[in-house]
C-alpha cells in the first residue's frame, strides 16, 4: 500500500515539472528566437514479485510474471529547435537566419562565446553593432558615423554607403555558428546558449555556405512556441496531476480504513 504513495508522488513531482517547463514556454511566446521545450520521462525500476519464466513444473514456466512499477522519473528538457515564423521589421539591423540550423555569435562581457537565433541587433554610441544588452557580435562590426544606409546580404556581407559617396563599402561580415547537437546546448538567459560537451564544438562558417543558413535583411525569427499545442498540454498536465493526487488520497483512505479495523477485536 505504502508503494502506491511514493509511486504516485513521483507522478505528481513530473507532472509539476511539466507543468513548469509549459509555463515556461508559455511566457517566451512572445520573445524573438525563443525555443520551445519539452519534457523527456523514463519509468523507474520495477519489483520483481515473480519472473517472468518462472519454472512452473519441470516442462512448463510462467509466461508473464509480476512487476510492480515504482513510478516515473523526467531525463531531459529537450529544446525544440524548428523555425519561428518570420516577422517583417524594416529595421536595417535586424537579421534573419533562414534557416534552424545555425546561430549567431555573440561576445559576453566575460569574453566567451555565446550563440543565439536573436537578430534584433542595434548599434551602441560608438557605432558597434551589439544586441539588447550591448554584447558585441562576433567578429566584432562598427559602423561609421557618416554612414547613411547599411545593407546586409544573405551571404552576410555589411555594407554601407559613405555620405558623398554613391558606392557601397564593406565594412562587415556575419558568421554563423552551428552545432552537430544543437538540444545539447545551455541556455542561460538573455536569448543565449553556450556550447556544451552534449552540443559539441561550434562549426564556424558564412552564411549561405554549404551546411549554414542565409541572412534575411529587416526580419526576425519570432517564437516557435504552439499556443494552442502548450494548452492541450498544460491541460493533459494538469489531469495527470489530479490523477496521481487523487491516488496518494485514495491509498491514504485505505490505510486509514486498514487502520481503523485494527482498533476492533
Amino acid at each position: 500500500m505504502l508503494q502506491s504513495l511514493y509511486t504516485a508522488a513521483t507522478g505528481m513531482a513530473a507532472q509539476q515539472l511539466n507543468i513548469d517547463t509549459i509555463a515556461n514556454n508559455l511566457a517566451n511566446v512572445s520573445t524573438t528566437g525563443f525555443k520551445s521545450q519539452r519534457v523527456d520521462f523514463q519509468d523507474l525500476l520495477y519489483i520483481n514479485l515473480k519472473p517472468s519464466g518462472t519454472p512452473t513444473s519441470p516442462e512448463t514456466n510462467t509466461p508473464a510474471g509480476i512487476q510492480i512499477g515504482e513510478g516515473v522519473k523526467p531525463v531531459s528538457t529537450q529544446r525544440i529547435f524548428t523555425e519561428g515564423s518570420v516577422t517583417n521589421t524594416n529595421n536595417p539591423l535586424d537579421m534573419l537566419i533562414t534557416g534552424p540550423e545555425s546561430f549567431f555569435q555573440i561576445t559576453q562581457p566575460n569574453g566567451q562565446i555565446a550563440y543565439s537565433r536573436d537578430g534584433s541587433f542595434t548599434q551602441d554610441g560608438n557605432g558597434n553593432i551589439v544586441t539588447a544588452n550591448g554584447y558585441f557580435m562576433d567578429p566584432p562590426v562598427q559602423i561609421p558615423t557618416d554612414a547613411t544606409a547599411i545593407s546586409i546580404t544573405s551571404t552576410g556581407q555589411i555594407l554601407a554607403t559613405i555620405a558623398g559617396s554613391t558606392t557601397q563599402t564593406q565594412i562587415g561580415q556575419v558568421e554563423l555558428a552551428r552545432f552537430v547537437n544543437p538540444a545539447g546546448l545551455s541556455a542561460i538567459g538573455n536569448n543565449l546558449y553556450e556550447q556544451t560537451a552534449a552540443s559539441g564544438d561550434p562549426i564556424v562558417g558564412t552564411p549561405s555556405s554549404t551546411g549554414f543558413s542565409s541572412i534575411q535583411q529587416g526580419s526576425l525569427e519570432a517564437s516557435n512556441v504552439d499556443t494552442v499545442s502548450e494548452m492541450v498540454n498544460l491541460i493533459v498536465a494538469q489531469r495527470g496531476y489530479e490523477l496521481n493526487s487523487k491516488v496518494v488520497s485514495t491509498a491514504d483512505t485505505m490505510l486509514q480504513d486498514i487502520d481503523n479495523m485494527k482498533q476492533f477485536p
